[in-house]
């Protein structure tokens, strides 16, 4: 269930002030946002790119290092991939949260509607048991 503007604001400023007492847990909290860790991937990756550009820049320049330049080329197309796959899932997740799903979850790929968390399950069926019916 959403949380309302005025619940949102509050939350808001509850999380602003416990960040401003506890330093040490708000840069726990950030770590652990997804969207941190993929934009973290995404300039390992862009240096990882800077370096492989300089391993070519190498090999081309000095005439004997001719496999330095192929692995250099070799990193920059690692890093290429892995910043795009990185840039993809950051997207992924900042999509998510803008529609209010959680982000952490995958679902199966059996046919079939979802049929939401476990947790879900057991309430559904707790409060099946209760009214009666199975």
């Amino acid at each position: 269930m959403p949380l309302s503007e005025h619940e949102q604001r509050q939350l808001e400023q509850i999380e602003q002030a416990l960040y401003r007492e506890d330093r040490r847990l708000a840069r726990l909290v950030r770590s652990s946002n997804p969207r941190v860790h993929f934009r973290r991937r995404v300039a390992e990756a862009l240096v990882g790119l800077a370096l492989g550009a300089a391993m070519i820049a190498a090999g081309i320049v000095v005439r004997g290092l001719i496999p330095l330049a192929i692995a250099g080329f070799v990193v920059m197309l690692l890093c290429g991939i892995w910043a795009l796959n990185s840039w993809r899932q950051m997207a992924t997740v900042a999509l998510r949260a803008a529609q209010g799903k959680p982000t952490g979850k995958r679902r199966s790929r059996r046919a079939g509607p979802a049929r939401g968390t476990f947790g879900e399950r057991l309430d559904e069926r707790w409060r099946r048991r209760q009214e009666g019916g199975r």
